[in-house]
């Protein structure tokens, strides 16, 4: 059994701006998921954690560092934690997309959804889910607490597929910026433990 503490990267400029980064390089944290990252590290300093896992991307990475740290850890860095690949909306402002007729599909049926350029809802899911699966492997004793840093959808992607429900459904989920999201998996059960818990970074203000 692996305790997998889920953990959506801290605030950065376009989440604020509602833009899309995907995999664009030199997105980092600001002010605020900064002092997200620190308060996430300080939430977890009591958790006897085995590792930490982190998408490669700037964001993940930044905010997995303190966590890290704080336990004596390097960052293993994981690409298949990394964000959807989004293709030719990167850069772009939900704005400049919700009249689209695929931004529809991205919303209401995600199943048939590919973005342009990119991968599709059930490819990000399965890679998701081999990262995991792998890093559970690695860590199965029934003690076995690790945390990965990764992004919202890939987050929301991996609880639909561990609680079972259709890749159409999983929109319906909410993962915050900062927030934790737990699950217990053993080879023949798994359990929800947090989902969207944002209690450690809910008071925090840029540093």
């Amino acid at each position: 059994m692996t305790t997998l503490i889920l953990i959506r990267h801290g605030q950065n400029d376009f989440v604020g701006k509602h833009r899309l980064a995907g995999w664009m390089p030199g997105v980092h944290l600001n002010a605020v998921g900064q002092a997200q990252a620190q308060a996430l590290a300080r939430a977890l300093g009591q958790v006897k954690l085995q590792a930490v896992y982190a998408s490669p991307l700037e964001r993940t990475m930044e905010t997995a560092q303190p966590i890290a740290a704080a336990h004596n850890l390097e960052v293993r860095p994981r690409e298949g934690l990394g964000e959807l690949k989004i293709g030719r909306w990167e850069g772009r402002t939900l704005k400049s997309l919700r009249g689209l007729k695929a931004w529809k599909t991205v919303q209401q049926t995600p199943s048939l959804a590919r973005f342009p350029g990119g991968e599709s809802f059930a490819e990000a899911q399965a890679r998701m889910v081999a990262a995991l699966e792998a890093i559970r492997a690695e860590h199965h004793s029934k003690k076995s607490v690790v945390a990965c840093v990764s992004h919202s959808d890939m987050i929301k992607l991996a609880v639909a597929h561990y609680l079972g429900l259709p890749l159409d459904l999983f929109q319906r989920i909410i993962v915050d910026p900062g927030s934790m999201t737990v699950l217990m998996v053993g080879s023949s059960f798994m359990r929800l433990i947090r989902l969207n818990d944002g209690s450690a970074v809910q008071d925090v203000k840029p540093q």
